[in-house]
């Protein structure tokens, strides 16, 4: 089934920022429930209700609205949902375990998984444009990076040892991403849970050394997909 946009009735207007944020709003909810290749400028002009004149003067192609979009709209959703969470948490794996939490509980109430943001537009745009794939890294950077100072931040007042923390911010990233892709398919948040619960098993300070059985079996894991 494909997501219907909401159509508004063209008007005039004096207020450029108020349009730019408009048409964003609309431009972020299509991609994000259609694809970016499947939402044409025809069908967010009318559901903005603007001009192809008034759009193109904030965004004088397609690809600049995505790129709009990605820098700031879906690195604010990573901000808000995970960077300042863990930031203010009293650890980061009380931070992890709290954002994934947070996320199962908000979708299971919702009664449907659009899948994360950031992970919808990497998967179809990644390969599609390289300055696309630029502004999308550097918002998975920044948030591996969070997670990982935290980390530092825990070890230096001593709530935490024998944790790599580059490591660490890269297994809890990956494990979010592929769960929600999983809960997005499944239509199922309880995937995130028991994505979190093995996480934790995984990223224990113990099977994190490199001699510890958890490490042991990860590496096992990477080596059956590396033909892939």
């Amino acid at each position: 089934m494909t997501a219907r946009l909401k159509v508004r009735p063209g008007k005039r207007t004096n207020d450029p920022d108020g349009l730019r944020k408009r048409v964003l709003d609309v431009a972020e909810a299509s991609f994000q429930a259609r694809g970016y290749h499947a939402s044409s400028l025809g069908d967010l002009m009318a559901a903005a209700g603007v001009t192809g004149g008034a759009l193109h003067h904030h965004f004088p192609t397609k690809k600049a609205l995505a790129l709009a979009v990605i820098e700031e709209r879906v690195a604010a959703a990573v901000e808000e949902t995970w960077i300042a969470p863990v930031q203010a948490a009293g650890s980061a794996r009380e931070g992890v375990r709290s954002v994934f939490e947070a996320v199962a509980t908000e979708l299971a109430q919702q009664g449907f998984v659009r899948g994360c943001p950031l992970n919808n537009l990497a998967h179809e745009l990644s390969l599609a444009d390289p300055d696309f794939r630029a502004a999308l890294a550097g918002i998975f950077l920044a948030w591996r990076q969070a997670i990982a100072d935290k980390i530092r931040a825990d070890q230096q007042a001593g709530r935490e040892q024998d944790t790599d923390p580059p490591r660490f911010a890269a297994l809890a990233v990956a494990t979010y991403s592929g769960a929600m892709s999983m809960a997005k398919t499944a239509q199922d948040s309880g995937v995130l849970r028991d994505c979190l619960n093995a996480l934790e098993q995984g990223a224990s300070p113990v099977s994190s050394s490199k001699g510890g059985a958890g490490a042991k079996r990860r590496r096992r894991v990477l080596r059956q997909y590396k033909a892939f």
